[in-house]
């Protein structure tokens, strides 16, 4: 019996272990160099790749489609809406002070009246009937266009016993000091009017400068505007920019006033 003691021995390692701490040394090693060792997506492996032959897209090209979409649509559809909906008017003289001023740019709705009823109070725009801009102290505008407050529609009538006596319609006084120009009277002289159909009576807000229906009686039409020259209802002024807002037609003057085919 020997006294000697045999060395233990070490465990071999298999070749597969070999091959597991060959790749985990290696990933450690990639790793540290701070590349993500994390396999591949799912459909990478599978080929689904961009193919090579594929262009990327220029994020700044701009073509003429482009800009036709971007330029030209904008355009077309706000020279529809100017021409079809809306109107713009410089005014040139001083007949509807101070509701609006001299030189003052309004927008006028082309919608009243070919699609809604006209209505006492309307500030319309519409053609020169019979050469009344020849009266205006100031007809510098470019076109036949004039602007006042509509007062009569078909089948009312409208008068004023003279200086000092307010308008009435269809026999019902109206009360205008919420338009008419401060110190002017609703009118200086007497006047008797029956609107017929397919017309309005209108008047300026300040009543001593507006050459308006009353003061054309001789004019073939008896000083009434025919609905058809009539090509918008003013609602908003856009110049200056000080004062812009909305024109008020004030219609609650005329809640009162029957209905001149009744009447």
């Amino acid at each position: 019996m020997s006294d000697s003691h045999d060395e233990p021995s070490m465990p071999q390692s298999s070749p597969r272990q070999l091959i597991v701490e060959d790749r985990d040394s290696y990933t450690l090693a990639v790793a540290d160099h701070g590349v993500d060792p994390a396999p591949l997506p799912t459909s990478a492996a599978k080929g689904n790749q961009v193919p090579r032959h594929a262009k990327p897209v220029d994020p700044g090209t701009f073509t003429w489609r482009d800009f036709v979409l971007w330029c030209g649509v904008p355009v077309v559809v706000m020279l529809l809406v100017r021409i079809l909906l809306i109107g713009c008017y410089t005014i040139p003289s001083g007949s509807m002070l101070d509701t609006i001023q001299i030189g003052d740019r309004v927008a006028a709705s082309k919608l009243t009246p070919r699609f809604f009823s006209l209505k006492r109070g309307d500030v319309v725009v519409f053609h020169d009937p019979a050469n009344w801009l020849g009266g205006e102290s100031s007809s510098s505008s470019k076109g036949d266009y004039l602007i006042k407050r509509l007062i009569g529609l078909p089948g009312d009538v409208v008068e004023c016993a003279g200086a000092g006596q307010p308008i009435t319609i269809n026999g019902v006084a109206v009360d205008e000091s919420a338009y008419l120009k401060s110190d002017v009277q609703p009118s200086s002289f007497a006047f008797k009017v029956t609107v017929t159909a397919g017309h309005v009576f209108v008047m300026g807000d300040n009543r001593s400068n507006s050459a308006d229906s009353r003061y054309h009686q001789d004019d073939g039409q008896h000083g009434l505007v025919p609905v058809s020259d009539i090509v918008g209802v003013a609602i908003f002024r856009y110049w200056p920019l000080n004062r812009i807002g909305l024109l008020d037609s004030h219609h609650e003057v005329f809640d009162n006033v029957p209905d001149g085919n009744a009447s």
